[in-house]
């Protein structure tokens, strides 16, 4: 009886640990009210098994689309929530603090963060590391009428990350240029 409750105390340390580490998938908030002011909308939700069947649909032929394929082959989701408005500052800084305060967590890493004086866009960028692996990749573009937010879990080869730039409604994101972090186009 001793050992059964020593392994039952052990189970639920080590379960309550795995409950408060931090997790590469988001919770992302829903957004209704961000949605409803905006002139675009884009709400992309593929988890492993939405990825596997839009992969079907990438031309193995085209090499672009064949390198697409390859890299979301280890990939677990992606989760894109991305709005434009007709008028400047619609969105408040508090309707992405539920994200980025996850992002403040142990685990995640700011990888860029550039920010433009001129044009007011910022973009940040957050890895999650783990065994010496990317596991989560997180993006929170802001201008003064767009907001993006990117969230890829799973097994990233950051080598060839760029080659979902376009697809899946990941946006173009040139780390030289926050303006250019343009909202997704869906593919």
């Amino acid at each position: 009886m001793k050992a059964f409750r020593t392994c039952l105390l052990l189970g639920l340390l080590l379960s309550s640990a795995a409950w408060s580490a931090p997790q590469p998938r988001l919770a992302l908030p829903d957004f209704a009210a961000l949605t409803k002011k905006a002139s675009q909308s884009v709400t992309i939700t593929l988890d492993s098994s939405m990825l596997a069947m839009a992969s079907r649909f990438l031309d193995g032929d085209d090499p672009e689309n064949a390198a697409t394929r390859e890299v979301i082959k280890g990939l677990q989701g992606i989760y894109v929530r991305s709005y434009t408005f007709d008028q400047d500052n619609v969105y408040r800084e508090s309707d992405i603090e539920a994200v980025s305060n996850q992002l403040a967590a142990p685990g995640w890493t700011r990888l860029v963060q550039t920010k433009s004086r001129k044009t007011r866009a910022n973009v940040d960028i957050y890895l999650m590391v783990a065994d010496n692996k990317a596991i989560g990749m997180a993006l929170i573009a802001t201008e003064p009428r767009t907001l993006t937010i990117v969230n890829i879990v799973g097994s990233i080869d950051l080598d060839k990350l760029h080659k979902l730039e376009g697809h899946f409604g990941v946006p173009n994101v040139d780390i030289d240029s926050p303006a250019s972090a343009a909202p997704p186009r869906q593919k």
